[in-house]
């Protein structure tokens, strides 16, 4: 690593501002920004969607599109202004000096090569290594990021890798030219709790064995509280407060920090009354066959469900928690029929495994499913109020008047302006969307609404607002919920049941309060010690 005079800043941010100026106008996305990052040390830029914290950190390596403008301000990297600096300068800094590892590791590798070739290139062109230097130590570098079985994982296609050991591999490549400093936007936000913990933790380790600086995009302040030297809060493209992290959360100044702080899933489940048994499921299996040879016979399987039994009371939540890979969405589509099941799956009072799919249509209406995606889940083509009105078309519930009425008091019900109903969903926010796809659910009156992952692509504000919604509506509604999820936090604030399941096994299950309170399985404690350990001590462990 290059030597840094004492007390000079490796990189500083002054007033910086960016605009994007397209054919449609000219927007403002960041203004007056500044900050500066120490070496070996780590600053977070914290906000929420649409903050500009993004925007921020692509500005220093110049990754912005063609439409973006920088109006004022600068970006030194000791001491040279990258927004002046020529193409040929950013190439030799871009990777060398200063590396980026992005939120979804799976869209920034590439799929049709291997993990070795993809480090190996980074080092051919950069370091100018020879291929047989550069295998050896693009093994290495796996070996630096913890990957289990470095030398098979060389071979592998990231589809073959799971979420964790993707971010590995996208950590190893940063590394690869041994950077001063290391840009991770939102690096852990796509990954299970237990995940997270191991990646923020090696994360650490390499900062202390390599002295690099890092500079952390995110807005899960539990995160940040755990890793970061120094915090940037932004909003609405300005840095309202710039602290030292134990200040900041020990005493926030501005309001709007001070409401992210607050922005955690609070109080219990629905205070609803217990009925009868709704959903009753006996010794669950979806085996699939792991086929060989020519003839393809079935070798082995994979048990993704394997002898699962629940009870859900009627007006109950049923939250169902474990890392990826763990069959609860797997589950969750054995449950709604969408995928092939062995075992007994009874909903008030009907066994649904023994219909057919026309005998299961009527059925279709009265449980409902909201999914992770709301944006991928809508059709762009369709108005919000043809999203919400199919099931009522499909399943001839009333007549075009009587379902606008509907319609319309679905889009009330989830605090949405009936106005609004005309538009299209890339019209909306993320979390106005998911509103949109609980409409949806909701405007056939079910009885059970299977939810899954229905916030973990929001903002952890906009978390708030649906989880107390989703409250809400079942009290208003009676309704009962299977929430699957990997966030304990928000499963902890709507579930009466809670259900842990690990490869494709219950590990654990009874009653939410008494499981958060004393977890009886090490899986389970594991769980809750990832999702909930708060002191920055913790990431050291």
């Amino acid at each position: 690593m290059h030597s840094t005079p004492e007390n000079n800043p490796l990189l500083e941010v002054r007033e910086l501002a960016v605009d994007f100026v397209t054919a449609a106008g000219h927007t403002q996305a960041v203004r007056s920004v500044s900050f500066q990052l120490e070496p070996g040390k780590t600053l977070a830029l914290v906000g929420e969607s649409g903050s500009g914290k993004s925007v921020t950190a692509h500005s220093i390596l110049r990754l912005l599109p063609a439409t973006a403008r920088h109006p004022y301000g600068s970006i030194s990297y000791r001491g040279q202004n990258l927004l002046q600096a020529s193409e040929r300068q950013m190439r030799g800094i871009r990777g060398n000096r200063i590396a980026m590892i992005f939120q979804e590791p799976m869209s920034a590798l590439n799929p049709l090569h291997t993990v070795g070739k993809q480090i190996g290139e980074i080092l051919q062109q950069h370091k100018g290594l020879r291929k047989q230097q550069a295998a050896e130590r693009a093994l290495e570098l796996l070996r630096l990021v913890e990957i289990r079985e470095p030398e098979k994982r060389l071979d592998s296609y990231p589809h073959e890798l799971s979420g964790g050991q993707r971010q590995r591999v996208m950590i190893a490549m940063a590394l690869a030219n041994e950077p001063e400093i290391l840009i991770a936007d939102e690096p852990t936000t796509a990954l299970d709790v237990t995940v997270q913990h191991k990646i923020l933790v090696l994360l650490k380790k390499l900062q202390q064995q390599l002295g690099m600086a890092i500079l952390l995009i995110s807005h899960d302040l539990n995160m940040v509280r755990r890793v970061a030297d120094q915090v940037c809060v932004m909003q609405n493209g300005q840095a309202v407060e710039n602290r030292p992290c134990a200040e900041l959360f020990a005493d926030p100044q501005h309001p709007y920090t001070r409401a992210l702080l607050s922005a955690e899933p609070s109080g219990g489940p629905a205070a609803t009354e217990a009925g009868e048994t709704l959903l009753q499921v006996d010794d669950l299996r979806v085996w699939f066959p792991v086929k060989a040879g020519i003839l393809q016979r079935t070798v082995d399987h994979i048990k993704a469900v394997d002898g699962i039994s629940l009870q859900l009371r009627r007006g109950q939540t049923l939250g169902v928690v474990g890392e990826s890979g763990s069959g609860k969405s797997t589950l969750g589509l054995a449950i709604l029929r969408l995928i092939d099941s062995r075992g007994r799956i009874q909903f008030a009072g009907q066994a649904l495994d023994s219909l057919n799919q026309k005998q299961l249509r009527p059925w279709r209406k009265q449980i409902q499913v909201v999914f992770q995606d709301p944006f991928g889940s809508l059709s762009p083509r369709m108005s919000v109020s043809e999203i919400i009105g199919e099931g009522l078309r499909i399943h001839g519930m009333g007549n075009p008047a009587e379902q606008e009425q509907v319609i319309i008091q679905a889009l009330q019900d989830v605090g949405l302006d009936p106005d609004t109903r005309h538009r299209y969903p890339h019209e909306f926010s993320g979390g106005q969307r998911q509103r949109i796809a609980i409409a949806r659910a909701l405007v056939l009156k079910p009885e059970l609404i299977l939810l899954d992952e229905p916030t973990s692509a929001l903002d952890r504000s906009v978390q708030c607002q649906v989880v107390d919604l989703l409250r809400e509506l079942q009290l208003k509604y009676d309704l009962t919920y299977v929430f699957i999820s990997h966030d304990l936090a928000v499963v902890r604030a709507v579930s009466h049941q809670l259900m842990v399941m690990r490869k494709g096994q219950v590990v654990e299950q009874g009653d939410a309060g008494q499981l958060f309170g004393a977890p009886q399985h090490p899986y389970t404690q594991q769980l809750l010690e990832a999702a909930f350990a708060s002191a920055p001590a913790s990431i050291t462990n």
